[in-house]
This record gives structure tokens, C-alpha cells and sequence, in this order.
């Protein structure tokens, strides 16, 4: 079928670091004139929707931070559903435009705890300290539960190992906003005003991206770039709609589709 919207994940599609993916901008701009509805889900925690607005547009990406979905934008929504009022935030604290609505204190006793991607400042003191306000009775919202990602030294640790560590110790289990969660793709789907078998998710990531998209009911192509791993073919359980080499041959295999 045709679809008429898609999901774009960032980081590993779009670019990588720094550097936008090769022939990304202008595969992007041909999608946009076919007039493909398209939203941005990114697992990104280090950064508010503006600020992730911003750098793309400085890659010469043409994006509005409306479009862009992000975990904090999906952990603000959660918290106001709790009834939160109190949260302690465990992530850049760049990320508190994106939670603004509620007080962000460091000691005291809080409602939620929200963990993103602290990196090396992952230390035994700062996890013990995440530790004991779940004892207390925190309610733990990861903004997202990736294995790993791609950083400077290759595929490493992401958050999700030490949202596991969280749950193990304080006997919890958390409430995940990001990318698997079904509500994530559901929220973007909600944007654009589309059923699911109408929407193609892209990404690079087997389980966060293909999975989870597949479990919320759309197709999804998985790009061979970013955090994708020759491995990542002979998945048990996940098996993409389509691969391609990158982003600037999506045009070509939607064609393909219909043609």
C-alpha cells in the first residue's frame, strides 16, 4: 500500500554525531515534497525538543520541534496522568524546558524519579541516591530503555542496563516513555491524525525502532547505518518490513511499493 505518513527516527538515520547521514537532507526533501506527513521519534535524552529542533536545522535538515517527539515531551504527559507534582530529575538538566509544569527538586522527598542518559556520571553514588527515593516510594519513569547506543567508542551502554539495575535493586518496575512503548508511537500517531497501517516507521535500532514499531501496528524499515549490526538480520524475534543502505534509498524502495 501507499503509505501516507512516516516516523523518522534522528540519530542513526537523519545523522550521526555531528555529521548528517550522506544524501539525508535532500532524501528528506523529497519525501517532504511528495507530501508525506512525517514526525521525528527520538529516544534522545540529553537535549529538549527545541534545542534537537535547532541542530538538525543546522544540518540543513528542514524540521519544526512541533514534529519532533522525544521522550520528556512523552514523560510530562505520564507525570500529569500520575498526578505528579514533585520529581527528581535524573538527566541534562537542559531537559527541564521540556518538564516545566513541575517542580524539579534535588533531596527532598518526590513523587517520580525521571532517569535519561547520564553517561560516565552513571557513578555507584549517584544510582544508591536514584535507589533510595524509589525505597521511599518514588515512582520510576525511564525516558526510554535502550541496551545500547553508538557513542565515540562505538556501540556502548545505554540507559536501559541501569534503569534494570534500578528496578532489580528497588524491587520496581518502571514506566517507560521512549521508544519500544507503544504510547510513544501512539502519541505521534495521534499528530498526525493517521491509523497505523498507514505509517512507516524508519529507524536503526532493531528492537527500540523495528520492534516497537511493530508492535504498535505499523511497517517499519530499518536503515543500515547508525546502531544497525550485521547481527541484527538473523533477529529471533524481530523481523523488519524492509532493510536499505540508508535513508536516501527510502524513495526508491516506497516506488517500489506501487510500482
Amino acid at each position: 500500500m501507499a503509505f501516507k505518513g512516516l516516523l523518522l527516527d534522528l540519530e542513526g538515520v537523519l545523522h550521526q554525531g555531528d555529521e548528517p547521514i550522506p544524501g539525508a537532507a535532500a532524501a528528506l526533501r523529497e519525501l517532504q515534497a511528495a507530501g508525506l506527513a512525517i514526525r521525528y521519534l527520538t529516544n534522545t535524552t540529553t537535549r529538549p525538543r527545541r534545542a534537537i529542533a535547532a541542530r538538525l536545522q543546522a544540518l540543513s535538515f528542514v524540521i519544526e520541534a512541533d514534529e519532533v517527539f522525544s521522550p520528556p515531551a512523552a514523560a510530562a504527559r505520564l507525570l500529569a496522568d500520575l498526578g505528579a507534582k514533585r520529581i527528581h530529575l535524573a538527566a541534562a538538566p537542559e531537559l527541564a524546558e521540556d518538564l516545566a509544569d513541575f517542580e524539579i527538586v534535588g533531596e527532598d522527598e518526590v513523587d517520580a524519579v525521571v532517569v535519561g542518559d547520564l553517561y560516565k556520571d552513571f557513578t555507584w553514588d549517584r544510582l544508591n541516591g536514584l535507589f533510595q527515593r524509589l525505597a521511599a516510594g518514588a515512582v520510576l519513569v525511564a525516558l526510554h530503555k535502550n541496551r545500547v547506543s553508538r557513542r565515540e567508542a562505538g556501540i556502548s551502554l545505554d540507559l536501559g542496563p541501569f534503569v534494570a539495575a534500578l528496578e532489580y535493586a528497588a524491587g520496581v518496575e518502571a514506566r517507560v516513555v521512549g521508544k519500544p512503548a507503544k504510547d510513544f508511537f501512539d502519541l505521534a500517531l495521534g499528530s498526525l491524525g493517521l491509523a497505523p497501517r498507514e505509517v512507516l516507521m524508519v529507524g536503526d535500532d532493531i528492537e527500540a525502532d523495528i520492534g516497537g514499531a511493530l508492535a504498535a501496528g505499523l511497517a517499519a524499515v530499518q536503515v543500515k547505518t547508525g546502531k544497525y549490526r550485521p547481527q541484527d538480520d538473523a533477529h529471533p524475534s524481530i523481523t523488519p518490513t524492509g532493510r536499505i543502505e540508508t535513508i536516501a534509498d527510502l524513495s526508491d524502495w516506497l516506488a517500489g511499493l506501487t510500482g
